[in-house]
């Protein structure tokens, strides 16, 4: 496990936390608490800048240590697991941020959790939570009390035997097992594009065209037009949005092609792609994710909404500005 150092951009996120505590004291959360507390931490993007992408290893940071409970954020590549484990006397809750991951108890079925959907457990709850997709994750836990112990398991048929060094100190451990991407069973038929539609919003964290605009101004993010060039003609164009029509977006944003954009040089930063209508950028998105960029997203409604929500747009026929960096 890698542990980084608290960064100041937290401080604002965990203020509610540190001054309710300081009323109430000590007093453990409930599993339904804790699912409440990541929640909201996941929804205030206070941790966005704080993740790393490790291949070697999952990354973690314990966001903040309270006297009842703590806050983790962990990013995951593809193939990453945890191995079956608990949490000593901690309860715990965790919510997927932006991924899918997946959680495996013996015995029991697969279930495959998306963003937004906490999972919260009581103390002794052991599982094994692993990335079988092909896009990175990020997920923000929770536990209380905060983490000190946990206890690693082996499974052996449906039975979990505890390995000969079962206890471990969180802020010591720092071996993981890694798993294998699973070779998932085809399915019967082809999806259909409202399933995989459904699959790619899944992943990604969509931006309203207003929020998409103040990610533009406020963090540097990249807004993208892959539309041909037929559709902008008719349409219009969004100032300053760079060009990239949807048949060389993959080459022109993966940091290892040779084709990429100068801006392409790793995978942190943020990629905004719309479309008309919002439909063929999701797609486009979740395929940016698929090259690592754990970031892209898509504004809902497209273009279209973009231009209703009043935003700045160049009417058609005029000559756009700032199409390329």
């Amino acid at each position: 496990m890698q542990l980084a150092t608290q960064e100041p951009f937290v401080q604002a996120a965990i203020n509610t936390w540190t001054a309710a505590e300081s009323q109430i004291g000590a007093t453990p959360k409930t599993p339904e608490e804790l699912a409440s507390i990541v929640s909201q931490f996941a929804s205030s993007e206070g941790w966005l800048d704080g993740v790393r992408l490790r291949a070697d290893d999952r990354w973690y940071e314990r966001l903040y240590h309270g006297p009842d409970h703590d806050i983790w954020v962990i990013s995951w590549m593809p193939g990453q697991s945890t191995g079956f484990h608990d949490h000593g006397e901690s309860a715990g809750a965790f919510v997927v941020a932006t991924g899918i991951l997946e959680e495996h108890r013996p015995g029991e079925q697969t279930r495959v959790i998306p963003p937004g959907h906490p999972r919260a457990f009581g103390s002794e709850y052991a599982h094994d939570v692993r990335n079988a997709s092909l896009a990175p994750a990020i997920s923000i836990h929770a536990y209380s009390p905060p983490l000190t112990d946990m206890n690693e398991y082996e499974l052996e048929g449906n039975q979990l035997v505890p390995r000969e060094s079962v206890s471990e100190r969180a802020e010591t451990l720092n071996q993981e097992r890694h798993v294998q991407n699973p070779n998932p069973t085809k399915p019967a038929g082809a999806l259909s594009i409202e399933q995989l539609l459904t699959a790619a919003r899944a992943r990604l964290r969509r931006l309203s065209p207003e929020k998409a605009n103040e990610a533009v101004d406020k963090t540097g993010a990249i807004l993208v037009d892959i539309r041909p060039e037929g559709q902008r003609a008719i349409e219009g164009s969004i100032p300053g949005a760079l060009i990239v029509e949807r048949n060389v977006l993959e080459w022109r944003f993966d940091p290892a092609s040779s084709a990429r954009l100068p801006v392409a040089n790793d995978h942190d930063f943020q990629v905004i792609v719309f479309c008309s209508e919002g439909y063929t950028s999701s797609l486009a998105a979740a395929s940016l994710q698929d090259l690592g960029l754990w970031r892209a997203t898509d504004v809902v409604g497209g273009f279209h909404a973009w231009h209703a929500a009043g935003l700045p747009i160049v009417p058609p026929g005029k000559a756009p500005q700032n199409l390329s960096r």
